[in-house]
Order: C-alpha cells, then structure tokens, then sequence
C-alpha cells in the first residue's frame, strides 16, 4: 500500500489564474514560466493545462525537449540563456529561443552557421545586478545581433525586477526608467513583467508578461496571499493520521524534546515530513487542516512524520485527512513560518510523493 501523501495538481486552477493574468494585463502576451519542472507541479502537467498561454519560459534545454516530445507547439524561450556553442543547433532543432545576456554569446552566435535564424531575447540589467548587459552595453549588443547571419532580427529587449513585490519600493520604477533610457529609439517588443509586477506595477507590462508563480496560485508580496489577487492554489499537499496518541502532561515531543505538552492531551502522527519535501524547520504552531478546521505543528518535522496538537479535535481518528496546504490554507502561510516564499516548498516536493491531476 503506497503512503497516503500526495499531492492534487487542479488544472481547472492554473487555467483560471492564467485568465486572471490575461485580465490583469489586457494587451500583453503572456509567456507562462514553467522552469524547475513547473514550479514543482509537473512540467507537461502545467504546460497542457496553460496551452492557451503565448509562449513558454523554461530554465534549461532538457525542458524545451521534454515541451516538444509532449507535443506542445508554442514558442519556447530558454530564460538563462544557452551556455555553450553545441547548444545553439539544438535551438534550432527544437524551434527554441534563447535569452542572450553576456558577450560570450554573442561571440559564439558571431560564429554560428546561418542556417535557420534564431530568436533571440536581449537582457539588460537595470538593476537585479545577475544576468544582463549594462546599458551603456545595450546598443553595441543590440547592433552586433542584428548584424549576424544566425540571429532573427525581431529582437527582444527584456529585463527582471529585483523588488516588484514591494509595490512601493522606488527601486521598480528607477528600474523602468533606466530601461526605458537604454532601449529608446530600438526597435522590437518589450518584457519586463514577473508575476508580482504584473499584479502590482501595470505600467510594467508592455508586450509580454512572464508569470511564474501567479500562474500556480502564489503570491510573494509580502503579507497576502495569492487569493488577496483572485488566483487560486493549483496544489493540494495531503496525507492522513496514522495515529492518535494520549500524551501525559509534561511530556515532551519529538526530537530533541522540544516541545512540552502543557495537559494530558491527544496528539495525532501524520505520515508526512522533510522526506516528502515538506520544510523541516517550520516551528511549532504552523498549521495543518483536519477535515476544514485549522490544527497545528508541535515538536520538529521528522523525515517520515509529523505530529499535531489534536485538542482541539477531539474527534479525530487514523485515516482522517491531513492537508498540509491548498485551498482554505495558503502555501505563503507554511513559506512564512518556514522564512521563506510560497515558491521554495511547492518546488520541494520529492518524488516519493503521488502526484494526482484533478
């Protein structure tokens, strides 16, 4: 019998935060992020159920391979770049295109055959300060790719937000201008929005958004949840009881003993842990769902197992479900407890875990 944990992938759910998108930024494209193999949902998975999406953003070759071989058609775009001259025919081959941010692609590019003309995604850095040309840089790269043999000359000029999810930090707008200042007068469509700058910084959307985690139903801003901007979870992360203990006072629980059980009290073993993927460093009090109502964390996430504080569940038994997070509770509820981002603990999720599509 396998174990009871699992995760429900709701395609109904990354369909309509894909339309929430759409919503939200009228005249873009949309180029649906589906790196780190769709954000730990499953890259084909995400990828048929957003097959109304514009294009794709993927963060290795090996996943536009995997895109084509399920028979998905739309543009594909290899968002760090291809990191090696061999790459370049297997972007031709699978039709993909390629952001271009450093000299020494454009080197090896200067050298590429002609045949079939690659399109390419100019970087500039306006202040993330990691992929990127400078751009005093920009129009001397920009003039190098339309003058090669090998490069479509529909290019385009993108960049990435360091602090869109802070809609008040000037940084986002400084970032703009800068962009706006390195790029005026070229020519070629425009894509400097993530997802938190496409719900919070409208003046960012220009030709193409690049949603990642808004698409799955997350939100990085800090206090809100993707529900706060009409999206809904695309993951479930469940399990069962295994059993239900009655723990003297004064007991304690768990490695190290870390937490003491203030009255005789029931406590309740869920076979989920670090092993499955879920953070082992969220403290005690981080809440689970029994059936609708809220539980919670005590004692330390062990690799196998968890246990939970069941007084106020006075009726829970072996078998009931654990949910661990997904509708009625938020991943960013787990990721704050943890100090982290809605984004970290759905692309943990280890492979002993069943995946189910719902």
């Amino acid at each position: 019998m396998p174990r009871p944990t699992a995760a429900t992938i709701h395609t109904d759910a990354l369909r309509h935060n894909l339309a929430q998108v759409r919503q939200r930024a009228p005249r873009s494209r949309v180029m649906a992020v589906v790196k780190a193999d769709g954000y730990g949902h499953g890259l084909e998975r995400v990828a048929r159920a957003l097959s109304g999406a514009d294009a794709f953003g993927v963060a290795a070759l090996s996943d536009a391979e995997r895109l084509r071989a399920a028979g998905l058609s739309q543009p594909i775009v290899l968002l760090s770049g291809f990191d090696a001259a061999d790459d370049i025919p297997q972007l031709r081959q699978l039709n993909v295109e390629t952001v271009v941010h450093h000299g020494t692609q454009l080197n090896m590019l200067e050298q590429a055959s002609a045949v079939g003309p690659i399109r390419c995604w100019l970087k500039i850095d306006t202040g993330m300060h990691r992929l990127g040309f400078a751009p005093e840089e920009v129009r001397d790269a920009y003039a190098r790719l339309l003058a090669m043999p090998a490069v479509d000359p529909d290019v385009v000029l993108m960049n990435h937000f360091a602090s869109s999810d802070e809609f008040d930090n000037r940084q986002t707008r400084h970032q703009l201008q800068v962009f706006a200042d390195a790029t005026a007068g070229l020519p070629g469509a425009r894509s400097l929005a993530n997802s938190a700058a496409v719900l919070g910084w409208p003046d960012a959307h220009a030709d193409w958004v690049r949603p990642g985690g808004a698409l799955y139903g997350i939100s990085v801003v800090g206090g809100t949840t993707g529900g706060d901007f009409g999206l809904r979870p695309a993951m479930t992360l469940e399990t069962r009881l295994i059993a239900v203990n009655r723990i003297r006072k004064g007991e304690r629980i768990g490695y190290s003993a870390t937490w003491e059980c203030p009255e005789d009290m029931p406590v309740g073993v869920a076979a989920i842990g670090y092993g499955d993927g879920y953070p082992r460093h969220v403290p005690a009090g981080t809440p689970v769902l029994i059936g609708s109502a809220q539980a919670q964390i005590i004692g330390r996430v062990s690799m196998d197992l968890m246990t939970i504080d069941l007084r106020g569940h006075p009726a829970a038994q072996p078998g009931d479900r654990v949910v661990l997070w997904g509708e009625g509770l938020p991943v960013e509820a787990v990721a704050s407890a943890a100090g982290t981002i809605g984004y970290e603990p759905v692309c943990s999720i280890t492979r002993r875990v069943r995946f189910i599509e719902a």
